[in-house]
């Protein structure tokens, strides 16, 4: 099932909860939240009480990607603050076994993912750990960035192994999704799409949406 993940980044932050609202009117199956820390990325978003106001704001799942260097610290309040599904790099710091266990403990539905360097054996073998492996098409920290190629193999590798493991992982990515790029990365096996300045930044939030989930379906059809 196809999953369309509008990324607030490129939201206008000073109406985000009027936002966060069209996007659900459009169409989004899930709201995406990245959260940076100026540490992990050069750059500082969100944090927790700005999840909380989104949980207020839409009954759509959010999908919250922790870019920050410590995640251990923080999983308890994206959590009590509405977070559906918590992400964290597999670069980051501490035991990510154990933190994607904790998380799932917690009431979340536990993610990981890996930057553009990052060799996908890194996350291949954690597979059954997760509800979510997210596939990062840009290095995170700004949005509006072109998409790296390097991104479609990976995705194929992880949609093997989530096949094999007879588990219902989605396969999301993220990073220059646009109508050129969606296609090679549908075809490639991801089902959630996030994207942030191609929806936000469109005249047509609700056309753009349905078209980028048919524009996947097409794809998929003629794999």
């Amino acid at each position: 099932m196809i999953k369309i993940a509008p990324s607030i980044l490129s939201a206008d932050f000073g109406r985000l909860a009027e936002e966060t609202g069209k996007a659900e009117d459009a169409g989004a199956d899930w709201i995406h939240v990245d959260v940076m820390d100026g540490h992990f990325v050069p750059n500082i978003t969100i944090g927790p009480s700005m999840v909380a106001a989104l949980r207020r704001a839409t009954t759509l799942p959010l999908d919250v990607h922790l870019m920050i260097s410590d995640p251990a610290q923080y999983i308890d309040r994206f959590i009590e603050a509405g977070a559906d599904y918590l992400t964290i790099h597999i670069e980051s710091n501490g035991d990510i076994p154990s933190i994607l266990k904790a998380i799932r403990e917690k009431g979340a539905r536990p993610g990981l993912t890996l930057n553009p360097p990052t060799a996908v054996s890194r996350i291949v073998d954690m597979v059954h750990l997760v509800d979510l492996v997210l596939v990062m098409s840009v290095n995170p920290g700004f949005g509006g960035q072109k998409f790296i190629p390097s991104a479609l193999p990976k995705l194929r590798t992880l949609r093997d192994a989530i096949d094999a493991s007879g588990r219902e992982v989605d396969l999301e990515v993220d990073g220059g999704i646009n109508p050129d790029t969606l296609p090679e990365a549908c075809r490639a096996g991801a089902n959630v799409i996030v994207a942030g300045s191609a929806i936000y930044g469109s005249g047509d939030m609700k056309a753009t949406i349905s078209s980028f989930r048919e524009i996947c379906e097409k794809a998929n059809e003629a794999n």
